[in-house]
């Protein structure tokens, strides 16, 4: 289990150290008293009387020694329950929980637990006492669940992800570089070469830049400020508790060597914490094999496998920014490339890949059903290592009910173990990658030619609710990374949701119809081809059913009352034209490809569908009046304004809820 929760400061300022080091200890503090619970329950069911079963006196032995070493806490341990040695063994045992929690560290490592390791020790023993007095069902029932609690979440809990962006490590060393007196510190202009021979000689050198305490800027100052955090949580309690350094928009080998610089300044550099490439936009995803090999022939790398045998590499791909970036088709399709020749790389050093999977709850961020997901993956490119989040309300929809998680775990550890088994294909099916690049083009091609227009981003203003939506407390962190007016500042998952908003949807399908129909018009036997793939390749048939989803859940009649507020008829028509050909062409070309109507194929969808249909009507059109009276009187009354807000923001929820679906 992991999260980045308090750890990810991708463009959250309030993400400080602090805060990192408050996560930690929440985390360690929430684990213990699961396990201190789960071991006081425990002790209630061991009313073994040592008249009646005989407790081995090795057993007998280790309780006195145990309880003589806490004094007299100990002698309260053993009074509690007199002549019912298993329960005092666990009296014992919480003692220990206690110190270990409240960091008492008086009696020395036998009067806590220095690791989670160290309590499945004693708890193997109790076991085993159990079994030899004949209380099998005992130990299945009672002491199990706990052994296997204490595997799954150790004292920890979750391992916590450190994330930061590319750029942001950037202004941290140019500042790090000036304060410690380098003449040439400006390090986010240098050209790769100069950064890689820079961060080579210095990982050779054990010095760090700074003598302590010296601040050198708010970006320097606030990364060694969490990596010091995480310093004192590693001396303290082990790595256990710390995930990936996981290195947002990566773009070169210099971005993820440089971590180690923070590292060592700090004092981890010998901890081998990954380090971790996330890999969001298209160029990215295409260069991510280069970087990749770099990294894992790099001397530091080469080390760290050295060193352990079981050795792994984890790749994060993004969904969200390389949709935002390419349209649905384009992300998914080079999402699938990357994999294949990430794996390559991976197989070609012998070194195993885990690829962690950023997806969101909505299709258009990766989201969907995970057997299909699973299923869709490149052949050989399941090393039997996977990451995978869970974002926002999909962790309710798919794991707040016991069933419906004990349902949505197996299969996604039933559809990891049959991925796990497909070997890759020794031979490239070169048609087929030549049907994809053509038709990727394409849908690219148009995808771009929506958002390059060049009164895009006043549409957009206007045509969704993004306004409100930054106003809105919902978010994890604030919905532009450094405040800009532009769309690649803008984050996917307020992109994602303003569209759904305004019932546009375009992230989840926008480029697919168009790419289709020229495609069958200058490609039509290739496009015949296509029909087959279809529904015969895993990847394309649930990529199609996904985009239909997104279209079905589109409206009209919606899309062309929030295209109204544009106040510019010609950009309207021009972008509104443009919308929906190929949202109407999306439709026609899907159902050829399937051979089958939409209405025959897609009952539930549909229904369910119509049902909402209505009842979402009447709150579009509550908000799109609400929303004109707000935008009025931002200026002249915000006050005002600020009541309109409220509502809308209501609206928000009350519309997500139907739609079921935000970012």
């Amino acid at each position: 289990l992991g999260s980045w929760v308090g750890g990810d400061r991708d463009g959250h300022p309030f993400v400080t150290p602090e805060f990192t080091a408050s996560t930690l200890r929440l985390h360690r503090q929430a684990a213990l008293k699961m396990i201190q619970d789960q071991l006081s329950n425990l002790a209630s069911k061991l009313s073994f009387s040592i008249y009646q079963n005989a407790v081995p006196q090795t057993v007998l032995d280790d309780i006195q020694e145990q309880a003589e070493l806490f004094g007299e806490d100990g002698q309260k341990a053993l009074d509690r329950n007199p002549s019912e040695p298993l329960r005092q063994y666990v009296n014992i045992l919480l003692l220990r929980l206690k110190h270990t929690i409240e960091d008492d560290r008086m009696q020395g490592e036998a009067g806590y637990f220095r690791s989670a390791n160290d309590l499945l020790t004693e708890l193997k023993k109790l076991r085993e006492v159990l079994i030899d007095i004949d209380a099998k069902r005992i130990a299945k029932q009672w002491l199990f669940p706990i052994e296997r609690l204490v595997q799954c979440f150790g004292f920890h809990l979750a391992k916590l992800d450190i994330r930061q962006n590319s750029a942001y490590h950037e202004e941290a060393i140019s500042q790090i570089l000036a304060a410690s007196g380098y003449e040439d510190s400006d390090y986010a202009n240098w050209e790769e070469d100069k950064r890689l021979s820079f961060i080579n000689k210095e990982l050779k050198r054990k010095r760090p830049f700074l003598v302590a305490g010296i601040s050198c800027g708010p970006e320097a100052d606030n990364v060694l400020g969490y990596f010091r955090e995480v310093k004192t949580y590693v001396t303290q309690y082990g790595t256990e508790g710390i995930g990936s350094i996981i290195v947002s928009m990566t773009r070169s080998l210099s971005d993820l060597l440089l971590v180690y610089l923070f590292l060592r300044e700090v004092g981890l550099q010998d901890t081998n914490l990954p380090v971790v490439p996330l890999l969001e936009t298209i160029d990215d995803l295409i260069a991510g094999p280069e970087i990749l090999s770099a990294f894992l022939n790099h001397p530091v790398l080469q080390e760290q496998r050295k060193e352990s045998p079981s050795f792994s590499q984890e790749v994060m791909l993004g969904y969200s920014d390389s949709n935002k970036d390419g349209g649905i088709l384009t992300s998914r399709w080079n999402i699938y490339k990357t994999e294949e020749n990430l794996t390559k790389v991976g197989d070609d050093l012998g070194v195993k890949l885990c690829f962690f999977h950023g997806r969101g709850g909505t299709i258009s961020r990766g989201g969907g059903k995970i057997h299909r997901f699973l299923d869709s993956m490149p052949p050989g490119s399941m090393s039997g290592h996977i990451k995978m989040t869970v974002q926002g309300e999909t962790i309710a929809n798919q794991f707040a009910n016991r069933l419906t998680a004990t349902y949505n775990l197996e299969m996604f550890v039933a559809g990891t173990a049959r991925q796990a088994m497909i070997n890759s294909s020794k031979t490239k099916n070169e048609q087929l990658y030549n049907i994809m690049n053509r038709l990727v083009d394409l849908a690219r091609t148009t995808y771009r030619k929506l958002l390059d227009h060049p009164n895009f981003i006043d549409f957009y203003a206007k045509a969704t609710p993004i306004d409100v939506l930054e106003q809105s407390k919902i978010g994890s962190r604030p919905a532009r990374r450094t405040g800009q007016r532009t769309i690649s500042d803008l984050r996917s998952i307020p992109w994602v949701f303003s569209w759904s908003q305004s019932r546009f949807n375009i992230s989840g399908w926008f480029g697919i119809g168009t790419a289709l129909g020229e495609f069958q018009k200058q490609y039509p036997k290739d496009f015949e081809k296509l029909k087959q793939l279809t529904n015969d390749w895993a990847f394309l048939k649930y990529s199609l059913i996904q985009i239909e989803s997104n279209l079905l859940n589109s409206d009209t009649v919606i899309m062309n009352a929030f295209a109204d507020q544009l106040e510019d008829p010609q950009t309207r028509q021009e972008l509104m034209d443009l919308i929906l050909t190929d949202y109407l062409t999306g439709l026609e070309k899907i159902e050829e490809l399937t051979e089958a109507s939409v209405e025959e194929r897609r009952i539930s969808k549909l229904e369910n569908i119509k049902l909402r249909k209505d009842a979402l009507r009447v709150l579009h059109e509550i908000q799109l009046e609400y929303l004109i009276k707000w935008r009025n009187l931002l200026e002249t009354d915000p006050k005002k304004g600020n009541h309109y807000l409220l509502k809308l923001l209501l609206l928000v929820n009350a519309l997500s809820g139907g739609l079921k679906s935000t970012g």
